[in-house]
């Protein structure tokens, strides 16, 4: 199997290629139709998890050998069970746990086999050095962080918004141990910083670089979208087990997304023949898929809003690309088009086929703090569930939408309520004060429930990496690093 950039087809790259690479040379994102694969979705179904990731991941990306192996190796302890993903029911609706490996956030399942993938992909490929760019809102800073750390053969540098992630957040980036990491501020919001990754690729092409090669732990890398169409698979495969559906019966599942990666991964398993029914994509206050899907129209100029979900505080959609080209039936020129038109005007309109097609498979809602708060509330008071905010947010749409032809409706939950413990506690008491760590331990003594071991252990740990820079200092800084020693 072969990818190629979603703006020129003819622009191809093995998949172990494109995992090294992570973008194409013209700025496009690495893709494949995986509706066009020869894939035994029913048979994954009966399987344990590991397997059927090795399943999922051995028919997105071919070319890697033991895939088996290298899953096993690459979740095997880090997680708190097995089946990596809890199901579990709340109410009338199912809420899908992400979050229980090592850093309490559902970028741990791409994040803990990805390394293992570059390493594996530059060993194939002759490469030298890996260097991973990284712009995280939040949870894929500390996630990649924990996966590349002092991993032979390769460096991490990851990028954050200065005052746009949780203090909890912050604490577990500025911490990381690790010969090969560096964690640096930036002076802007995600957006900033994810552009400013791109450009430090578009710039360096073709630069002698001492032997290293670029790569990305974001979504636009093929090899970290892939693990995340497991847990959609897992998901439908715990439902049938406990006999809440037959298979062949459809699911329909709620996706807070910000950069698009997590819902994309339901709309591949879709793809790959998984009855996924509506994919309902939820959005904070900067809801700028939720007026594309809505009206076809993606416009980028528009406020910028820091929220209690700052994950999902994003307004440019960079997996969007993906769809798009999978929607449009493999345009890449008209693909190419809108994403020019975006970079030079800040917005684009979807043809009105297009947008019947998107509408078809999508459906969109979403949800400020304040509502967000109320459902914290809500939930934990009449279920006794406790969640966070981006959870919130997704559970908030999934009662706007109202899926109500009687199948299942899955909540993807994205984080531990603990990575955010000033808005959980605001939401629980109406207001809080003092530091985040006293607050989790406030939440815990308030709810009885755990304080994941990961996060209890952040306070009093010595901050490493107190860069902060302007976005313009981006590819200065990469270089520094890259031509280091």
């Amino acid at each position: 199997m072969i990818y190629h950039s979603t703006r020129d087809e003819k622009l191809t790259a093995a998949p172990a290629r494109a995992v090294l690479e992570g973008i194409a040379p013209d700025g496009g994102l690495y893709v494949c139709d995986p509706g066009k694969l020869d894939f035994d979705w029913q048979g994954t179904l009966q399987k344990d998890t590991m397997s059927m990731a090795a399943d999922i991941l051995g028919v997105l990306l071919p070319d890697f050998q033991d895939m088996n192996g290298l899953v096993r190796a690459s979740y095997a302890g880090k997680f708190a069970s097995d089946d990596l993903t809890p199901l579990v029911p709340v109410g009338e609706r199912y809420v899908l746990e992400l979050y229980h490996g090592p850093t309490s956030a559902f970028k741990d399942v791409a994040l803990s086999v990805l390394p293992r993938l570059v390493s594996a992909a530059a060993k194939q490929e002759g490469a030298g050095d890996v260097v991973i760019l990284t712009a995280t809102s939040g949870d894929t800073g500390k996630a990649a962080l924990e996966g590349f750390h002092d991993v032979p053969g390769t460096r991490i540098m990851v990028f954050y918004p200065a005052g746009g992630v949780s203090p909890v957040q912050e604490a577990q980036m500025v911490t990381q141990e690790g010969g090969n990491v560096r964690v640096c501020a930036i002076r802007g919001n995600f957006d900033d910083a994810q552009t400013g990754v791109k450009n430090v690729f578009a710039a360096c092409k073709g630069k002698e670089l001492h032997g290293a090669v670029l790569s990305s732990a974001n979504s636009i890398n093929i090899g970290r979208l892939a693990p995340q169409v497991v847990y959609y698979f897992r998901a439908y495969a715990d439902l049938v087990q406990t006999g809440r559906i037959r298979v062949g019966e459809k699911v329909h599942f709620v996706v807070p997304t910000g950069n698009f990666g997590d819902i994309l991964a339901g709309y591949f398993a879709k793809r790959m023949g998984l009855p996924v029914g509506r994919l309902v994509c939820a959005s904070n206050a900067n809801d700028v898929l939720t007026e594309f899907i809505s009206t076809g129209v993606y416009d980028r100029r528009r406020p910028f809003y820091k929220t209690t979900s700052p994950s999902m505080d994003i307004l440019v959609s960079s997996n969007l690309e993906r769809l798009l080209y999978l929607l449009s039936e493999g345009d890449c020129g008209y693909v190419a088009g809108l994403m020019e038109q975006l970079n030079r005007e800040g917005h684009y309109q979807v043809s009105p086929r297009l947008l019947e097609r998107l509408q078809a498979e999508f459906d969109c809602a979403c949800c400020d703090d304040a509502g967000a708060a109320e459902v914290i509330r809500r939930l934990w008071q009449e279920q006794h569930y406790l969640c966070d905010p981006h959870t919130a947010v997704a559970w908030s749409a999934a009662e706007q939408v109202r899926l109500e032809d009687g199948a299942p409706v899955v909540v993807l939950s994205t984080a531990s309520p603990y990575k955010f413990p000033a808005a959980v506690l605001g939401a629980l008491e109406g207001g809080c004060d003092g530091d985040e760590f006293a607050m989790m331990e406030r939440l815990h003594r308030l709810t009885g429930t755990e304080v994941p071991r990961n996060l209890a252990g952040l306070q009093g740990r010595t901050v490493r990496h107190r860069d902060v820079i302007d976005k313009e200092q981006m590819l200065d800084y990469v270089l520094a690093e890259v031509m280091r020693s």
